[in-house]
């Protein structure tokens, strides 16, 4: 037997706003094919519907547990946490499941999502991976810890996993056996159907078992310029900045989120839920402007691409937003004195050379 990895989610304050929002998406999507508006859904936790379009709102552990409660009870139902799992998509992840997507392996990948797992929002207190012959073992602990709950949050974090390692590798994922700690539900026959595979109930333990030679399979989509990327964006370009206000903050997760251009104002507004004359007020009560932002967004994009690929100038315009390189040059130089070529040429080429 070969340990290869133990991870501790949670956070020792419970009522510490310490994770993300990231899945609850797909719950909330679920919930609302069901008549369930996302108000309802969050109702006495806390959370506010607008947090959904916000990658840096945080909740606590206990705060998950009652949204998760509020969706059992209205649910019409019983594998609502299946179906809601299901629906999960890499997009629904942000830029923590493009960082998977374009690992060079699957084992890259799952190593990744591991180490910040935080994000993905876990219930459990510890997870650890090991690997027995040919099976991966993923082991969730402290499972005692959900009480009634457990049923409702194992359903969902298999489910959405199941989900997103599909799609990170295009292909479905190959789960030997799934084991719970629990009876088996009124809906057991779908989770057959949910992970096609093997399901043991009412044991001592919550294990999932897979095929460990998907950990050397390469990732349809690698990159791996592209998952550095990503994952610099994630403990980097996203880090909260103190100081920033919930609505720039807002603005800024939806825009780095957004999976073509980046919104116009008039766009943002109404994701936010928000008049246009609203947002441009609410910016200015803060000496801000929502073209400050963008531009901000994009040089702070554009220099990772410049460092950190070999994108041509007009393929980085483009990820950025600009319908031409010859604005994007201008722009550039305007945030930072130089030309794009010439920066990359000083900040990598240069540094390169002096190495």
């Amino acid at each position: 037997m070969r340990t290869i990895k133990i991870v501790n989610p949670l956070s020792a304050d419970l009522d510490a706003p310490t994770q993300t929002l990231l899945d609850v998406g797909a719950l909330a999507a679920e919930l609302a094919s069901q008549g369930v508006s996302v108000k309802d859904l969050f109702a006495r936790t806390g959370v506010q519907p607008a947090h959904l379009q916000d990658s840096q709102a945080r909740i606590s552990y206990r705060q998950r547990l009652s949204i998760y409660r509020n969706a059992r009870a209205l649910t019409k139902h019983s594998d609502v946490a299946l179906r809601a799992g299901a629906r999960q998509r890499i997009s629904d992840y942000g830029i923590y499941g493009y960082a998977m997507v374009s690992s060079s392996t699957f084992g890259e990948a799952l190593e990744f999502s591991l180490e910040r797992i935080a994000m993905a929002g876990p219930v459990v207190m510890q997870i650890s991976l090991r690997v027995e012959d040919n099976t991966a073992i993923l082991r969730s602990h402290g499972t005692e810890a959900l009480g009634d709950l457990l049923p409702f949050a194992a359903e969902f974090w298999r489910s959405s996993m199941t989900s997103l390692f599909s799609r990170v590798l295009e292909a479905p994922f190959p789960t030997k056996r799934m084991v719970f700690p629990f009876a088996a539900p009124v809906h057991w026959r779908n989770y057959g159907r949910m992970f096609n595979c093997p399901v043991d109930f009412s044991k001592d333990t919550m294990e999932w078992h897979f095929d460990a030679s998907v950990l050397d399979l390469p990732c349809p989509n690698a990159n791996p310029i592209t998952a550095q990327v990503c994952q610099q964006f994630c403990d980097v370009v996203m880090a909260e900045r103190p100081g920033e206000s919930d609505l720039v903050r807002q603005i800024r997760a939806a825009c780095f989120n957004s999976s073509r251009k980046f919104p116009t104002a008039e766009e943002m507004a109404e994701q936010l839920g928000l008049s246009l004359r609203t947002l441009h007020r609410r910016l200015a009560a803060e000496d801000l402007s929502y073209q400050e932002i963008l531009d901000n967004m994009r040089r702070t994009v554009a220099i990772e691409f410049l460092e950190n690929t070999q994108l041509q100038i007009d393929q980085v315009a483009e990820r950025v937003g600009f319908s031409d390189a010859a604005s994007f040059r201008k722009a550039f130089r305007k945030w930072t004195g130089a030309s794009p070529t010439d920066y990359r040429r000083t900040n990598v080429d240069g540094a390169g050379a002096a190495s």
